[in-house]
């Protein structure tokens, strides 16, 4: 699927939809509105956007849709994550690492995690 621009906003809908996978307007609403603080009308306003974008479908299940995500979240994160290293940090993975260092971001577990995944790579795991 080729690559489609989502909002943050929108990106709340799609966690919600990839869970799910599928559901209901109702459905969703309930999922995200109200820790969001978005209104009903916000939320199928983000709906109808994705259906525009064609990042989900809906199918007539009664007198309802149901949504189903047509992006795959991995697809999805893995260009979200690679246009934030371009931007940010030149491509760059050790730079990020850096900034979330400097700015005390990394837990000690965070530390663990990296350890062990170096020591995989290394070990060409």
């Amino acid at each position: 699927m080729p690559s489609i621009a989502i909002s943050q906003a929108e990106s709340v809908v799609m966690q919600a939809l990839w869970s799910a996978g599928e559901a209901t307007a109702e459905d969703i609403i309930a999922e995200v509105a109200s820790a969001n603080a978005w209104q009903e009308a916000t939320v199928r306003t983000l709906i109808n956007r994705l259906l525009n974008k064609g990042a989900i479908t809906a199918e007539r299940d009664g007198r309802r849709n149901l949504y189903r995500p047509l992006m795959v979240e991995s697809e999805w994160v893995t260009e979200e994550s690679s246009g934030l290293l371009a931007r940010l940090f030149g491509g760059r993975v050790a730079p990020l690492v850096a900034h979330f260092s400097q700015e005390g971001k990394l837990s000690a577990e965070d530390i663990r995690d990296l350890k062990k995944l170096i020591g995989k790579i290394e070990n060409g795991k």
